[in-house]
């Protein structure tokens, strides 16, 4: 019994891992709407040190169609402003001396597409996560059976991780209809 558990809590830990992983992809997929997230990859050359952006400047949303970007230093500026254009995320930067502003253009249809595309990219990865976990679970339980554990318990064992990986395949679903409809929505 407590090898079935062993077993199972392993194969959750990996499938809670996938969704959490699918969940902050999905937070860097830009819809349309302004976010500080959309800064999530850039770094900066702080000093010597490759920095994210949060952490050299503040990052605020104003409205639905504009990143603020205020350097605690104003030396950073121009850093913050090239670290952005290079990293290539879709926004042109505008400088005006104290601070950088991002507008967020609004997503055309042939863009929004290829964002749903991305994302059921990255629900497909989640989804293989998940069937990778519960194939490392059947195996343990056939390995388990070889090694004594009765067959009607390992049997269990291997539905109960079914069950777990259909759990973590509708939460993968429901997240990835969430945000199709968020990009979709105009």
């Amino acid at each position: 019994m407590e090898e079935t558990k062993t077993i199972l809590d392993a194969a959750q830990a990996k499938m809670q891992r996938a969704v959490d992983h699918l969940e902050e992809e999905l937070l860097n997929v830009r819809a349309g709407k302004a976010s500080p997230n959309v800064l999530n990859g850039v770094l900066v050359d702080y000093y010597g040190t490759m920095s994210p952006v949060s952490q050299v400047a503040s990052v605020t949303v104003p409205d639905a169609k504009t990143v603020l970007v205020q350097p605690w230093d104003k030396k950073m500026l121009p850093v913050i402003e090239k670290a952005i254009l290079v990293a290539n995320i879709g926004l042109t930067p505008s400088n005006n001396g104290e601070q950088i502003r991002l507008s967020i253009p609004p997503l055309t249809e042939e863009r929004r597409k290829q964002l749903v595309k991305q994302i059921k990219a990255e629900g497909e990865t989640a989804r293989v996560s998940l069937r990778n976990a519960r194939r490392d679970a059947v195996e343990a339980f056939k390995k388990a059976q070889k090694d004594g554990m009765p067959e009607d318990e390992a049997k269990d064992g291997e539905e109960r991780a079914q069950k777990l990986t259909d759990k973590f395949s509708k939460r993968v679903d429901e997240l990835l209809s969430a945000k199709e409809k968020e990009i979709m929505t105009v």
